[in-house]
């Protein structure tokens, strides 16, 4: 009987507050949603340094006026060097068809190379890639070498970029879920308010605070439930509109993001909404009904 008043309160209270209700939901899933889109660039952002960085190679571009000696010296160090897991060669030609490739959507810019103008050079991966300066301190001694690169360089500016990008989605999310905490304490309180009388004579009859609290903090779960859902919702379609449809093309670039990863958010954004409309819902009523 308790479990079927507490039930039906619930539902009117927020049909009665209709509005403030939608707003409230609409403010909880937005908020949701950047939490959500934050955490899982977090994880992305994790998934691709693991690897990118156990993809990255150190580039040695060789001067234009090089010897067949100086060549073969250089080839010489890198095989000797202990730090060294792997290592191509890549000619001119080789350089110049795969610039082609990657420049095959501009063809003036393509026309305005030559095979000439791009160097030759070894590409050397590391055992470990934390050991560049060691290895650079080894090879930059011989003779013919025009530059050495570590790939590691401009792939932490671009990982800067994401982490600047994922510092202000949670920004803005915080901003956002303390619109929603504003909110539910309006409609908690306007809640309250309409049902004053009510409460009062529960008071009266000996009515135990949790029971007179219950319909108030489990309105603000369902509203925060719900945002969670519609947050949830959003992000799932995005992905699979965008990542995987209009986007799939920076699958090259960007490492794809697990389904699972995606679901998880569900479970965390659920928790999340309701935990924190149930706390503020309950402070709410701590100072304005004095139970």
């Amino acid at each position: 009987m308790r479990f079927k008043y507490v039930l039906n309160e619930v539902l009117v209270g927020l049909w009665r507050n209709v509005t403030m209700t939608i707003a409230m939901i609409i403010t909880m899933s937005v908020s949701l949603t950047m939490l959500g889109a934050s955490v899982l660039m977090y994880m992305q952002v994790d998934q691709m340094k693991n690897y990118y960085y156990g993809e990255i190679e150190v580039s040695i571009f060789l001067r234009e006026d090089v010897t067949e000696a100086q060549r073969s010296a250089i080839n010489q160090a890198i095989d000797q060097s202990p730090l060294v897991q792997q290592k191509t060669y890549e000619s001119r030609e080789d350089a110049w068809k795969k610039f082609q490739v990657l420049w095959a959507d501009s063809p003036d810019f393509v026309k305005s190379v030559g095979p000439d103008s791009l160097p030759e050079s070894f590409r050397v991966k590391l055992k470990d890639p934390e050991q560049y300066q060691a290895f650079a301190d080894q090879i930059k001694t011989q003779q013919g070498i025009q530059d050495i690169v570590d790939q590691r360089e401009l792939l932490e500016k671009v990982f800067k970029i994401f982490n600047a990008i994922q510092v202000m989605a949670l920004v803005v999310a915080a901003f956002m879920a303390l619109a929603a905490l504003m909110l539910v304490g309006n409609t908690i309180q306007v809640a309250a308010y309409s049902k004053r009388r009510e409460v009062a004579v529960m008071k009266l009859v000996g009515a135990s605070n949790w029971f007179i609290q219950a319909p108030f903090v489990l309105e603000a779960v369902v509203a925060g439930l719900i945002g969670a859902i519609l947050g949830f919702v959003f992000i799932f379609v995005s992905k699979v509109v965008l990542l995987d449809g209009r986007l799939q093309a920076l699958t090259n670039v960007l490492t794809p993001i697990p389904d699972g990863n995606v679901w998880l958010m569900l479970p965390l954004l659920a928790a999340v909404g309701a935990g924190v409309s149930a706390i503020t819902a309950w402070i709410t009523l701590r100072f304005y009904l004095k139970v």
